[in-house]
């Protein structure tokens, strides 16, 4: 079993820590109150059973905490007070400089964390590596600085995950679910320009892709649509093939009279290429990111496809 350190490097449990440092906390008080060798062997066990139960690697706050409810769980209340003492009194002392060892073990690919944060990048690489040094300064100045206290002491404790913290502190949206149903039914404005709702699928689609580049271009990580939003658009250009096959007149779904909006050829458009062509706009521009080592805007923080394409 391992477990990951403060610095976010991955290490082997060692009971024998847990033993020291429950031991050092029942020395400091009254004989009258200590607990038994025993005990304290007890305790130790008892934490190591929990963190295997995890199913992952634990941090470090985490086995802390396990240890704090154990010795209280044997009504050693003082015991537990000195413990409790002793880590604030170290989290003191650390919270001088930590961003130089979590840099260290970057260069050396022992990160743990950074590897469990986003598969999307791949932390052996020399430009991705320098990426992540400097967001390690970013997590730095976004838990001292930025952050609520609550928020900070709820992420250190395992409580939540705070994701992406290093780019936190550029006020950057991060994965984000695209609501391609409201810009495309009540329209939306792109580089300055008012787009209307469209008038065919193609149209949509090619409104879609556009969107999609948009939020790739001013956010970090994945995005995900559902192309369900898009289904509404496939009937309109049906009825409008149908309706000029049938003499012209006005359109119906909102076109100009007697033609739809794109030149559609004779019979029921072809949904099955323009879904493609969505498709391809969209997965092209991610070639030159994953030479980088970085995932297009068509994928999601682990680094899978996203569902929706």
């Amino acid at each position: 079993m391992k477990i990951i350190k403060r610095n976010g490097s991955e290490v082997v449990f060692d009971i024998e820590k847990i033993l020291m440092a429950v031991t050092k906390a029942n020395n400091a008080v009254e004989e009258s109150v200590r607990m038994t060798p025993l005990q304290i062997q007890r305790i130790s066990q008892s934490v190591e059973i929990a963190c295997q139960e995890m199913g992952r690697s634990p941090s470090v706050e985490e086995i802390q905490d396990l240890v704090e409810k154990a010795i209280m769980a044997h009504g050693a209340f003082e015991v537990a007070k000195e413990y409790i003492t002793y880590r604030y009194t170290r989290s003191l002392l650390r919270q001088s400089n930590t961003t130089d060892d979590r840099i260290l073990s970057l260069i050396e690919c022992n990160n743990e964390e950074v590897k469990q944060e986003n598969a999307n990048k791949n932390p052996t690489i020399n430009a991705v590596q320098r990426d992540y040094m400097a967001g390690e300064v970013s997590k730095d100045i976004a838990r001292r600085i930025l952050l609520p206290r609550e928020i900070v002491q709820a992420h250190e404790a395992g409580i939540i995950h705070f994701h992406d913290a290093d780019y936190y502190a550029q006020h950057m949206h991060n994965c984000d679910l695209v609501n391609l149903e409201d810009m495309l039914q009540n329209g939306t404005v792109i580089s300055g320009t008012l787009i209307e709702k469209p008038h065919s699928f193609s149209t949509a689609c090619n409104i879609a892709t556009q969107i999609i580049a948009q939020v790739a271009s001013n956010q970090y990580g994945g995005q995900s649509i559902s192309l369900t939003h898009l289904a509404p658009f496939v009937q309109i250009s049906r009825e409008k093939i149908r309706h000029l096959q049938g003499g012209g007149g006005p359109a119906p779904g909102g076109g100009p009279p007697g033609r739809p909006d794109h030149p559609v050829p004779g019979g029921d458009p072809d949904d099955h290429q323009r879904a493609g062509t969505l498709h391809h706009r969209v997965h092209v521009p991610e070639r030159g990111q994953e030479r980088a080592g970085e995932k297009g805007p068509g994928h999601d923080h682990r680094g899978d496809p996203a569902p929706a394409l």
